[in-house]
């Protein structure tokens, strides 16, 4: 009988804000989310830049257990952010924030790269 050795940690770098800071309402909506899944601890949001869109370029998040190799993380108002080294160079200086307004409610992205957005706030071109 073999043991299973543990895999190691990943290997990954520390950000600062620069990269991208997490607003109070944005941190308070997150904590609770990762709390609610029994992350809180540990977890992390993911933020990635993907090909799509009206613009071309569109946002992806999801809530992760921590970060992957190579990743970028940002620990910002309590809230831990890894980001992959490509989507870091689309997301420098952003602002994720968070409004529970009925219409345009959800996370939203302030990203001072973006040439371009689309008018549904959901895409951008850099």
């Amino acid at each position: 009988m073999s043991a299973i050795a543990p895999s190691p940690a990943p290997n990954y770098k520390i950000g600062s804000e620069k990269l991208i800071k997490v607003l109070p309402n944005a941190s308070n909506k997150l904590l609770s989310l990762l709390t609610k899944q029994g992350r809180a601890e540990h977890g992390a949001l993911r933020v990635a830049v993907v090909g799509g869109g009206c613009s071309g370029l569109q946002y992806k998040m999801d809530l992760v257990d921590g970060p992957a190799n190579r990743d970028i993380m940002v620990t910002s108002n309590e809230v831990r952010v890894v980001i992959d080294p490509k989507s870091a160079l689309f997301v420098t200086g952003s602002e994720l924030d968070y409004s529970d307004d009925l219409q345009q409610g959800g996370f939203k992205v302030t990203n001072p790269n973006a040439v371009v957005t689309c008018s549904c706030g959901e895409s951008f071109a850099a």
